[in-house]
């Protein structure tokens, strides 16, 4: 059976309708029992045997074997022979494929662009149900727009044809630390943290804020360090003054995670000016970024600590009742700009690292003027 190439779709007559389509999934019906099939499709179809040739009627009018369609489709169709790869692993995964092109035969509706095929759960067709997967081709060259990722499968191809599957969603964020700060903490400005040198009951132990200052046979037992961040985070709030500040403690000021991303105002506290002076001083724009991620995840009780043994901002723990009790962390945050844009490699090396240490990969798109949106993306085994 010939398939017959013209405007870059493969038409099929015979029986095709009841062989390749009712049965298997393949194609979109035509007239009569003719399908109209994408070149992806029709391609499989060919390695498979199933088709003999397809008649190239936009060119030659040759009849051409899979090798010579293969070329043609790669020549003619941008990342024809990823696309290719992947639909065909996923077939012989066991599952039916809706193809999401724009141009293809009966493209499903797609409401990213990034999508290329529509994946139904196995053993269902297409339509039948939500799908399982949204695909995304993906060489391991390419880059990818982050606030473009959400509740995709990214297939990644790489240079030896071999497939990777990340799954991307967007996290909740749900945490149980119920630590209440007292008020009146005092600290003071050294370098590039707080030492607050008579944090108050549970601090530490509790709130897991900071880390204790301790020698052996110490004279100081009450000493807690915290990073500018996290001082910079209770100042905000209003909950910590720099004991050489100048802050008028009548009335508690606090600032939303807008107004840490913009620019200070000529009101604000003393402390909290000079912690996030510091902060920029020593990290750069990127310290209001990551100041405006750890006050939202405070915000909902989750209790964020440093990330850099891991190459992340922050580890995250949901519930903290003592550290002496500590569970493992969760998940790994990594802080970048609504904008940015990732290397394949860059997010596998973090997904693999982040399951490597029992956790999950989060990224913080944070923009201009506060706004945060989460992405979490792990290895997949369709």
């Amino acid at each position: 059976m010939d398939g017959h190439l013209r405007n870059g779709v493969v038409e099929v007559g015979g029986n095709a309708r009841q062989q390749f389509h009712d049965a298997r999934g393949y194609g979109r019906p035509a007239d009569g029992n003719e399908i109209r099939l994408a070149r992806v499709e029709a391609a499989h179809l060919l390695l498979r045997g199933d088709l003999t040739a397809v008649v190239d009627h936009d060119g030659s009018a040759d009849r051409l074997s899979f090798e010579e369609f293969f070329v043609a489709s790669a020549a003619a169709a941008e990342r024809f022979a990823l696309r290719f790869l992947v639909y065909a692993d996923l077939r012989d995964r066991g599952f039916y494929l809706a193809p999401a092109r724009a141009g293809w035969p009966g493209a499903a509706e797609a409401d990213n662009d990034l999508i290329d095929l529509i994946v139904p759960p196995r053993g269902t067709k297409p339509g039948d149900s939500e799908p399982a997967y949204r695909i995304a081709v993906v060489g391991e060259r390419e880059s990818l727009p982050a606030d473009e990722l959400a509740n995709l499968t990214l297939a990644v191809v790489d240079e030896e044809s071999e497939i990777s599957y990340l799954e991307t969603a967007t996290p909740e964020f749900d945490g149980g630390t119920t630590y209440s700060l007292p008020a009146g903490i005092t600290g003071s400005l050294i370098g590039d943290r707080v030492v607050v040198w008579d944090a108050p009951d549970g601090f530490y132990d509790h709130g897991f804020y900071g880390q204790p200052l301790e020698v052996r046979e110490a004279i100081i037992d009450t000493a807690v360090q915290l990073s500018l961040v996290e001082a910079a985070a209770l100042a905000a709030e209003g909950q910590l003054v720099l004991d050489d500040a100048d802050d008028d403690q009548s009335e508690a000021t606090t600032f939303t995670a807008t107004e840490i991303a913009g620019d200070t105002s000529p009101d604000s506290p003393a402390s909290y000016t000079a912690i996030r002076k510091q902060g920029r001083r020593v990290e750069g724009e990127r310290f209001d970024r990551r100041l405006a991620v750890y006050r939202m995840l405070r915000d909902r009780q989750v209790v964020p600590k440093t990330g850099y043994k891991f190459g992340a901002d922050f580890r995250t723990y949901n519930t903290v009742e003592s550290v002496e009790d500590l569970p493992h962390s969760e998940r790994l945050v990594r802080v970048v700009e609504t904008d940015h844009a990732f290397d394949p490699r860059e997010l596998s090396l973090d997904v693999r690292l982040a399951g490597g240490v029992r956790k999950r990969m989060v990224f913080a798109l944070t923009g201009a003027n506060g706004e945060i949106d989460w992405l979490s993306v792990s290895r997949l085994t369709p």
